[in-house]
């Protein structure tokens, strides 16, 4: 039984147990494939896939190795990639949410070229739930997110404390700073992020905590659309601080605060439980979470 063996059998998983399809995408005959599969079951004494009509189904014991399969083959990419990379530098990739990647992301990227220029970067910024799965795919190395993860293969780790502001047009009828009851912010009508983002999931979670479920007049995945709606009075939008700070230096918007609600919330660093993190990857985490103290200058600039 070779990794070969396991390749070709999760390949004819993901073909909805087709061995024709299977091949196809390998490249290779059907009858290698059906050896393949023969093989593997011969090795082990079980029978892997049971023919129903026309078509195959997987069995218990299939299922049992399909998991199996798929750990060792991660691993197997895993160390081709590292091993491959081991006499150069090599190539992190580094996926990171909407709101760092727009903000923080590059001032890390930058720091760390200069210090490390032999090491390249690629970057993805995209919702939390797509950075995860890539992270689950091996497909990112590491990512930077708001919120929560949902899959216990993934190592999540708080690196920073950031916190969401309520935000609106200075002509809404309110002060700046001023604190609105329960009553008041219960029935405002919200500029919100889109559902999957670690910015609606934060507020979703704190508005459960304070007994409501908000409303959004006005959903999109840019911060500048909804800065733009709060200037223009259509509503009270809930975002980072660090994303509106501009828009409050130039008095576009001022803030309010919500009584009662916590509106804090961490920036996480997240990586496969199984993921051998290089010696570059590892440098790259420890920017992240000693920047602010590092580069204070720099961390200010990129405001």
């Amino acid at each position: 039984m070779t990794i070969r063996h396991l390749q070709i059998f999760l390949c004819v998983c993901e073909s909805n147990c087709n061995l024709t399809h299977a091949a196809r995408k390998l490249h290779i005959a059907q009858p290698a494939v059906s050896t393949a599969i023969r093989e593997l079951e011969d090795h082990y004494g079980i029978i892997l896939f049971e023919r129903l009509g026309r078509r195959l189904q997987i069995t218990e014991a299939g299922l049992r190795l399909k998991e199996y399969a798929q750990n060792i083959n991660e691993l197997y990419d895993d160390m081709e990639e590292t091993m491959k990379n081991a006499g150069s530098a090599g190539t992190i990739k580094i996926g990171a949410s909407m709101t760092i990647g727009s903000v923080l992301l590059p001032a890390y990227i930058n720091t760390f070229h200069q210090l490390y220029p032999q090491v390249q970067t690629q970057v993805l910024a995209a919702p939390g739930d797509i950075l995860e799965e890539k992270i689950l795919n091996n497909e990112l190395d590491l990512a930077l997110t708001e919120g929560t993860v949902s899959s216990s293969m993934i190592i999540c780790e708080h690196y920073m404390t950031d916190f969401l502001v309520p935000v609106c047009s200075a002509d809404y009828g309110f002060e700046n700073r001023q604190v609105l009851t329960a009553d008041q912010y219960r029935s405002l009508p919200y500029l919100l992020r889109e559902k999957g983002s670690g910015t609606r999931e934060t507020f979703n979670y704190a508005a459960a905590a304070a007994g409501f479920t908000p409303i959004p007049v006005w959903e999109a995945h840019s911060t500048t659309a909804l800065i733009n709606a709060a200037v223009k009075g259509l509503g009270v939008a809930v975002l980072p601080f660090r994303l509106v700070l501009p828009a409050l230096k130039s008095q576009k918007i001022i803030t309010v605060e919500f009584e009662g609600m916590n509106l804090r919330r961490y920036f996480n660093i997240i990586y496969h439980r199984r993921k051998h993190l290089t010696a570059s990857m590892q440098d790259f985490a420890e920017l992240c979470r000693n920047y602010e103290f590092n580069y204070p200058h720099m961390h200010d600039n990129a405001f």
